[in-house]
């Protein structure tokens, strides 16, 4: 298959949209945890009980199709094979908790994959909205459209003095977290996140790195994400997490700014050394590319370097995972057959360009 029409087949539909500050901002989620109210949490379920819920959803809610989303496929884990839950796990679209660790998992998908609802991973549901740019609040009001839509089909474990009830405590209340993946480059180089990072931990958010808790910020991508679930009404929650970010993009616009006009040849440097190395090497490790990638997409925002996409960030940061690497390759890789792949790949990639 050539790359073209692998990238056409393998990237989110969603992804190929470009939303609003999208030069900083590259997605939106917003997901909201929730539980049926007579089966156990799936933390204490057996395996009969929660292969129960899936059938429950197939049931209910396969067979409908949804006015935005349309159809939803049903996919369970244990028919898929490793390296294909692996891909869905580069995308976003189901956690590593539910690809490795689930008794009875499932994800339910759009087709264009920006709703996912994962079944049976800490709760029974986690219906995730995805969007491109700095769009939460439209990402707030579909997730809500979808929980409506199964709360008519489906008995969701629910309080008046608690809301919605998880299994995880600190998700108790709105079941809601909301996040935005963020490229900030400047700020990184110009050293500021170090004292902006502790600032946010203070206002109630938490910084992860591209894959969530524990993850590393890899190519300066960072996902910034409400922590406080309980006490909040969801536009409250979504309005603070809006407020910071829109603080963030300033500061990062800023920093482009000072850089462009104090630094220079540096910065220029800096992003034309990556792009050759990018376009020239015959082996690279995945921290390497994502650095040299992020570089390459501040240069074509800050007008450095012409006629390249500005998606090519978002394709190739998923496209040289390990998942989608031997899914291109149609084989299993060693880790030094994965990096000669993701540089050629690249290569190929920055090919398309011209």
């Amino acid at each position: 298959m050539s790359l073209r029409n692998f990238i056409s087949e393998a990237i989110s539909p969603w992804m190929k949209n470009e939303g609003p500050d999208a030069d900083i901002v590259l997605s939106s989620r917003v997901r909201l945890a929730r539980n049926l109210s007579k089966p156990p949490f799936p933390i204490a379920a057996s395996k009969e009980q929660l292969e129960e819920v899936i059938d429950l959803v197939n049931k209910k809610c396969v067979t409908h199709t949804h006015r935005k989303f349309g159809e939803l496929e049903l996919l369970r884990m244990e028919d898929m094979k490793k390296n294909e839950k692996r891909v869905l796990v580069e995308k976003h679209l189901i956690s590593p908790n539910l690809s490795d660790e689930s008794k009875a998992g499932a994800v339910l998908l759009s087709e264009d994959e920006s709703l996912s609802i994962m079944i049976n991973e800490e709760d029974h549901f986690r219906i995730q909205v995805l969007l491109s740019g700095f769009q939460l609040t439209e990402g707030l009001r579909y997730a809500n459209e979808i929980d409506d839509w199964m709360e008519d089909k489906v008995d969701f474990a629910f309080t008046e003095n608690r809301g919605y009830l998880t299994s995880c405590p600190t998700n108790v209340g709105t079941g809601l977290r909301a996040s935005v993946m963020m490229h900030l480059p400047a700020l990184v180089i110009t050293r500021q996140m170090n004292r902006i990072l502790p600032a946010i931990n203070q206002l109630g958010l938490v910084v992860r790195g591209i894959y969530g808790e524990g993850s590393e910020a890899l190519g300066n991508l960072f996902q910034i994400s409400n922590q406080i679930t309980l006490g909040k009404s969801e536009e409250d929650i979504v309005d603070d997490l809006r407020s910071v970010v829109s603080q963030l993009i300033q500061q990062e616009r800023a920093a482009r700014e000072s850089l462009l006009q104090q630094s220079k040849l540096q910065i220029e440097d800096r992003v034309f050394r990556s792009f050759g190395l990018l376009s020239y090497s015959r082996t690279m490790e995945s921290k390497e590319a994502a650095q040299h990638l992020s570089n390459v997409r501040l240069g074509i925002d800050m007008g450095l370097i012409d006629n390249v996409s500005g998606n090519i960030l978002n394709e190739l940061m998923i496209l040289t995972q390990p998942g989608f690497l031997q899914q291109y390759a149609g084989e299993i890789l060693s880790p030094e057959q994965r990096d000669q792949r993701r540089a050629s790949l690249i290569r190929e990639r920055l090919k398309l360009e011209n």
